[in-house]
């Protein structure tokens, strides 16, 4: 399924034109679809490791093997709790392995892109393809946050966009040097759609922000580059 072509077309429904300053927030479940990232359960042949965990959290053994395909480390197990470290470099639960809006969900899940940054990159050509301007795109997900209740839209792939932007070096409003404030840009932008796309039965899978600052736009940024190097984390 060509993802480009209904973007264009819902975005022409809405008589909204697209602009090359304007940022394009797509949620991952439309962009995993496109890409045909289902797992059929039925034919799974279930480990050892994944039948333990299994037992320990709750969790259908088949859908805990499929997180493990997915994933380097397990983080933490516990009853209806799996948080594991993707291979992508995301600590989240379940590995994004996900059941909900997806058709015959008893039967099969979804699994996150291979490359999200990637997935953005070529959504991002694509639609410059069709519309003949190159919104910057990032592709959001819902994670939950440590010490905090709920989950919250974060960015996991990125296009033409600064996902980080690093204000160490600058002054505050009394000439103090700020020495550690790095702003996630791509991920505040994509907790703010979120609570536009709504996450149960509202489907508004794309959100259109507008007015973003030109110097949030970076070619080469990604999202990927906002991933806390293992060695830096301080609660493990």
């Amino acid at each position: 399924m060509a993802l480009a072509p209904l973007i264009a077309a819902a975005l022409e429904r809405h008589a909204l034109a697209a602009r090359d300053e304007d940022v394009l927030l797509v949620c991952q479940k439309i962009v995993s679809k496109s890409e045909g990232r289902f797992v059929d359960l039925g034919a799974l042949e279930v480990s050892p490791r994944a039948l333990e965990l299994a037992d320990r959290c709750g969790k259908d053994a088949r859908l805990v093997e499929i997180i493990l395909r997915e994933s380097t480390e397990v983080v933490r197990c516990a009853p209806q709790v799996l948080i594991v470290r993707h291979r992508l470099g995301l600590v989240m639960a379940n590995a994004g392995v996900d059941q909900s809006n997806v058709p015959d969900s008893e039967s099969r899940v979804l699994l996150l892109p291979k490359d999200p940054d990637g997935s953005a990159a070529t959504l991002r050509a694509a639609l410059f393809g069709i519309l003949g301007v190159a919104p910057a795109v990032v592709i959001t997900d819902t994670f939950g946050r440590p010490w905090r209740q709920g989950v919250c839209g974060t960015a996991i792939g990125s296009a033409g966009l600064v996902t980080l932007l690093d204000r160490r070096g600058e002054e505050d409003r009394f000439g103090r040097k700020l020495k550690v404030t790095q702003t996630p840009v791509a991920d505040q932008l994509a907790s703010v759609a979120t609570l536009l796309m709504g996450e149960g039965a509202e489907g508004r899978p794309v959100v259109l922000a507008r007015g973003v600052p030109a110097a949030w736009r970076r070619e080469s940024a990604r999202a990927a580059d906002v991933l806390r190097p293992i060695a830096e984390d301080l609660f493990r």
